[in-house]
């Protein structure tokens, strides 16, 4: 079983509502997040408009692979004018263009896992940007979830499929998966984690007894915060799990300035 994301798009910008200071304290999101929701946002307008991608990219002046790639949240740098320019074609309102500015800006702000960009296969940084946008995560896992191991069981991991990797490289990738934990341990809203743990993950050794010792102490101690819920789902007798562990993973997205996402 692949990883499932839910996510909610809003139909058009005009359609929601800046939340207030009072909602609460907004969520750092990155890059990925807003570059998704502008792209969203701006082939809405196009269609809207009746243009097709070709057309949009004359008016402005720009390559036709600009505008799809805008579109698509795959741009690698934003310019705020060519936003401006295809609210303008596009006929997009001074609070529409206002906003989309605003996502563009934000766009352009590079999230703590682009130093680890060398690290990240293509296009996971998209899974790490809509995990560290999430205000709510359910997991379904046979092995402990990232979000919730320690280092040592995560570089036993980490090195049994990365057997001929330097140490300094298996450093690295133990790190950015300490820090997407971050979301779960933050003071200020941290994310609530529900955890439906396959039985097995508790009775299959990673690494050696002394670091799975340490791993299931440190979930007893996880799973007594306030966001964080964990369940054993027993394992029928006679059952064998195949050896690559199926996962799900269902988010729940934060309000933004435009909505949802």
């Amino acid at each position: 079983m692949g990883t499932i994301i839910q996510t909610w798009w809003p139909r058009h910008p005009k359609t929601r509502v800046a939340p207030s200071a009072q909602e609460g304290v907004m969520v750092e999101t990155g890059s990925t997040v807003p570059r998704r929701q502008l792209g969203r946002y701006l082939r809405d307008l196009r269609q809207q408009s009746g243009m097709t991608i070709a057309e949009v990219a004359r008016r402005i002046e720009r390559g036709a692979s600009t505008v799809q790639r805008l579109e698509t949240g795959e741009a690698d740098r934003i310019r705020v004018g060519d936003v401006e320019a295809l609210c303008q074609v596009l006929g997009a309102s001074e609070t529409e263009t206002a906003a989309l500015r605003g996502l563009a800006q934000r766009g352009n702000t590079k999230s703590w896992w682009h130093e680890y960009g060398d690290l990240i296969p293509a296009n996971f940084d998209v899974y790490i940007g809509l995990e560290s946008a999430a205000v709510t995560l359910t997991l379904f896992q046979e092995l402990v979830p990232g979000l919730v191991q320690t280092a040592d069981y995560t570089r036993a991991l980490i090195r049994s499929v990365h057997l001929y990797d330097p140490d300094s490289e298996i450093t690295r990738r133990v790190e950015m998966r300490m820090r997407r934990q971050v979301m779960i341990t933050r003071r200020a809203q941290p994310a609530a984690l529900d955890i439906v743990l396959d039985e097995s993950a508790l009775h299959r050794v990673i690494g050696n007894r002394r670091i799975m010792a340490t791993q299931l102490r440190h979930l007893a101690d996880v799973g007594t915060k306030p966001n964080i819920t964990i369940r054993v789902c027993p394992t029928p007798p006679g059952c064998r799990w195949a050896i690559r562990p199926a996962r799900s993973s269902f988010w729940t997205s934060p309000r933004t300035p435009m909505g949802r996402c």
